[in-house]
């Protein structure tokens, strides 16, 4: 078939998502399969939330909203980026989109034109860069590596901005990495950016309430004020409420930008849902307790992956500062033999292995821009992660050691 437009021969699909089709695949053969590719919590969606969604349809909440949300919702998302994370916005600023994913695109879709770059620090999520090229931009490369905490340096971000620069992309706290950058590191990106008042931030805060360790969450936008009229601040109820399947996500930002990218939303699906809308105001407005309880379990189980990493080796793991993955580093696996004689050459071929050997799913690093590397999702119970690692271990202890070490 000749029909398929040019634009998408540059763009990968998601490698999440393949890593679990392809741990389904075994599945489906009758193997034992933990997959550990896609980032969800387990978590059912708290009760309160789901009620809301029945008593609005009840109520007769099943029509066309405003294409940006219903004035409750925007209210509600506003009030919490006041309460929360300090930003000085109102409704207007606010807009809602079928997840923060969908926020992204339409931001990209109403801004770039052709060859236009976007900055990505790596190791990025893999939507950003494939994102960026269906709509036309050029993604720019910008390594962080474990010895920078995964974190972008000033100094870097400086030497990547170009005439052609339309975005700077920020992720905290990261996926896949779970760096968390600190109010003081934002500030100091925000005063290169400042130099550079055509450069767009889009903060993607997407995992704010699933932190580690005592710390305390701080958004581009409260640290940086003096940029609110270049600074998308992007977010959702998915991760924090265990509402992945829901599908709301949301953003704060210039009026231009907000009303561009309504246009852009109201030519393509119109809106979000409005029961999905009325969730989501419950998740905002009702109790809390269930964020706090949702973190606890998350830090938890990163103890647990990461006291079971230690012990395998030739792997390494840093505690990740946030969100629920571990971006697991296995330059010590490279070059190593399987027991049916392939060589482990990249991550990709440590990942397959270990979906082959071990009946573990994971993603490779290769996807996320920085290798060597394989990430887990930890959002799931600690019998499984036990299991998992336990798989992973045992996997690993068959290897033939490379040629150099033998």
């Amino acid at each position: 078939m000749n029909h398929i437009a040019e634009r998408l021969s540059a763009v990968k699909p998601s490698a999440s998502m393949a890593a679990s089709q392809a741990a389904r695949a075994l599945r489906a053969k009758g193997i034992d399969v933990i997959d550990l590719g896609l980032g969800e919590p387990d978590f059912p969606t708290p009760r309160h939330i789901v009620e809301a969604c029945h008593a609005a349809m009840l109520a007769g909440e099943t029509h066309y909203t405003a294409a940006g949300g219903t004035p409750a919702l925007r209210e509600a998302v506003a009030e919490k980026f006041r309460r929360e994370n300090g930003l000085d916005v109102t409704a207007d600023d606010i807009v809602v989109a079928n997840g923060a994913k969908q926020i992204i695109f339409n931001a990209l879709m109403a801004t770039l034109e052709p060859g236009d770059e976007a900055i990505i620090p790596a190791p990025y999520f893999v939507s950003y860069p494939e994102m960026v090229k269906l709509l036309g931009g050029q993604p720019v490369i910008v390594d962080c590596p474990a010895e920078a905490g995964f974190r972008l340096r000033p100094e870097d971000l400086e030497a990547a901005i170009t005439p052609r620069t339309k975005w700077l992309f920020l992720n905290t706290p990261g996926n896949p990495s779970g760096a968390v950058y600190s109010a003081e590191e934002l500030r100091a990106l925000g005063a290169v950016l400042k130099r550079h008042p055509r450069v767009l931030v889009l903060s993607d805060e997407i995992y704010e309430h699933i932190i580690f360790d005592g710390r305390s969450f701080a958004s581009f936008g409260a640290a940086c004020p003096d940029l609110k009229e270049q600074t998308l601040i992007v977010s959702g109820v998915a991760k924090a409420y265990a509402m992945t399947g829901w599908r709301v996500g949301y953003a704060a930002g210039p009026a231009p930008l907000v009303k561009a990218m309504n246009t852009v939303q109201s030519q393509s699906c119109t809106s979000v849902a409005a029961p999905m809308q009325a969730a989501a105001l419950a998740a905002l407005t009702g109790p809390q307790d269930c964020v706090a309880g949702f973190r606890s379990a998350f830090q938890r189980r990163r103890d647990l992956v990461v006291a079971g990493i230690a012990a395998i080796l030739k792997l390494s793991l840093a505690p990740p500062e946030g969100a629920f993955y571990a971006y697991i580093g296995c330059r010590g696996l490279i070059g190593r033999r399987t027991p049916a004689g392939r060589v482990l050459d990249t991550d990709a071929a440590v990942s397959d292995y270990l979906l082959n050997e071990a009946h573990v799913g994971s993603v490779p690093g290769a996807a996320y821009g920085l290798s060597p590397f394989f990430r887990i999702s930890t959002a799931t119970s600690d019998a499984v992660l036990t299991d998992a690692i336990t798989r992973i271990a045992r996997s690993i202890a068959k290897l033939e050691p490379a040629k150099a070490d033998a």
